[in-house]
């Protein structure tokens, strides 16, 4: 699939990614990509540093200064690379302390006329969920102890962000389960709780129902796990509610970059996945896009039949 929507480099992302933001586009390019979106982090409070970022001497104002850097030489880097891929600049926001994270993620809109957004949540309790199984524990100890808690929790912060910020493009909708007792959810899946499974048909229902795009996030299956985020059932609770998906390789330097997207497809095709869905700008000077926050920003479509056509798999 010759797009992704979910992207970060080691030059902007220097905790936890590799490879400068040219050296990213570079690939992207050499790989065939039709459309590629940059979505660097945004800043985030000193209290919510990562340990890394506390021993590196990253701060708050540091954070601010990088997101200048990476807007500066995004609008250059597009420019250089204008006539071999189509690029959208955005970031991808962090629900951590609901009233500090909006506060945060208002100051980002406000600062540049970014084009599009992931809403994503990584932490639960102030805790990242997805750093490792230990702090996992943590989150989920705090929770009351069980996943099926550590679920409800999560869905509930999540539907909190959606409400709050509608992001036009929902991030890996169910990365709690990475560090779950059973993320590939063999033991009988979500629909064994009838309050998470309860939460997250109320949360797609909302998705659905303002235009949002899930995002189908291969980040999943080169951690190993055995589906994209989300899973099969999620999907299918999707498009019973004629949701729309997109394709996100999540890549955090070249190595990722349309890292398992033959697997991807496969997997869009095993889900009955008709369409898939993604960004474009209008022509400068137009203001057509669908959400006043990204007057340029327009989301297109194709078939899964004209997607497996495409010369990106040749």
């Amino acid at each position: 699939m010759p797009f992704s929507h979910h992207s970060h480099s080691g030059e902007f992302c220097p905790s936890h990614a590799q490879n400068t933001l040219e050296q990213v586009i570079q690939t992207a390019i050499l790989q065939g990509m039709q459309v590629f979106c940059l979505s660097e982090h945004m800043p985030r409070s000193t209290e919510d540093l990562y340990e890394e970022e506390i021993e590196a001497g990253v701060t708050a104002s540091s954070l601010v200064l990088n997101e200048e850097n990476y807007y500066r030489t995004a609008i250059q880097l597009r420019e250089k690379y204008a006539s071999q891929i189509k690029i959208l600049i955005g970031f991808e926001s962090e629900w951590i302390q609901s009233d500090t994270s909006l506060e945060l993620i208002q100051d980002s809109l406000s600062r540049y006329p970014w084009e599009f957004f992931i809403g994503s949540v990584h932490h639960l309790h102030g805790i990242p969920i997805d750093w490792s199984r230990a702090l996992y524990s943590k989150a989920r100890d705090i929770s009351g102890g069980t996943d099926e808690r550590m679920f409800e929790d999560y869905f509930d912060i999540q539907l909190e962000m959606l409400q709050k910020l509608k992001p036009m493009i929902v991030g890996h909708f169910d990365l709690i389960r990475l560090h779950s007792d059973s993320p590939n959810f063999s033991d009988g899946g979500l629909q064994k709780w009838p309050g998470v499974w309860q939460r997250v048909t109320r949360n797609l229902k909302y998705i659905a129902s303002y235009g949002g795009i899930l995002e189908l996030n291969s980040a999943a299956l080169r951690k190993g796990l055995a589906t994209p985020y989300p899973a099969p059932e999620i999907c299918q609770e999707f498009l019973a509610l004629d949701g729309r998906f997109c394709f996100s390789d999540d890549s955090h330097g070249i190595a990722q970059v349309g890292a398992m997207y033959k697997e991807m497809l496969d997997y869009v095709e095993e889900q009955g996945i008709p369409k898939l869905y993604f960004l474009e700008l209008a022509p400068e000077g137009t203001n057509e896009g669908l959400d006043p926050r990204f007057p340029r920003t327009l989301v297109n479509s194709c078939s899964l039949e004209e997607v497996k056509k495409m010369a990106y798999w040749r």
